[in-house]
């Protein structure tokens, strides 16, 4: 793999992340509540600080977004059962409907757009599946790379 591949392959990803923005619907969450709801929904409860440590934002932001998350109903904060000096972040029924909601809408989106595609394109994106997967994977397990704002 050489530096162009590297560059092509994250411009292709820049690309995907505006697609999926526009995908989403419309209003209500941001990308980083909707982030924060989804791996809570994935992972579990988690710590404040292990959430924004997650979505690379400072802990007073993750903070600030937990209670708004809190006063809408989609995510609670109790303690922690095994030390209760420790709270966690836990998503809710309500949460768990609105990141089932907004994946629908994009699922729905996304369906019209692949059909507009010719069939070795669809499949040459299924096909990339298990690669992108492996390298979420990895990247999840590596240490946290310095975050751009570009």
């Amino acid at each position: 793999m050489t530096a162009y591949d590297a560059a092509q392959i994250s411009a292709a990803f820049e690309e995907l992340v505006r697609l999926y923005r526009r995908l989403s619907p419309a209003g209500g969450l941001s990308a980083t509540a909707a982030a924060t709801l989804s791996s809570l929904d994935r992972r579990g409860p988690a710590r404040l600080t292990e959430l924004a440590v997650q979505e690379g934002v400072s802990q007073p932001a993750m903070t600030q977004l937990i209670t708004r998350l809190q006063d809408a109903g989609l995510a609670k904060k109790a303690a922690d059962p095994a030390d209760g000096r420790v709270v966690l972040v836990h998503i809710t029924d309500a949460g768990r409907a609105e990141l089932s909601h907004r994946r629908a809408v994009r699922t729905t989106r996304l369906a019209a757009l692949l059909e507009r595609l010719p069939a070795n394109d669809q499949e040459a994106l299924t096909a990339a599946l298990p690669a992108v997967a492996e390298l979420s994977r990895k990247a999840g397990k590596a240490s946290e790379p310095e975050r751009s704002t570009a």
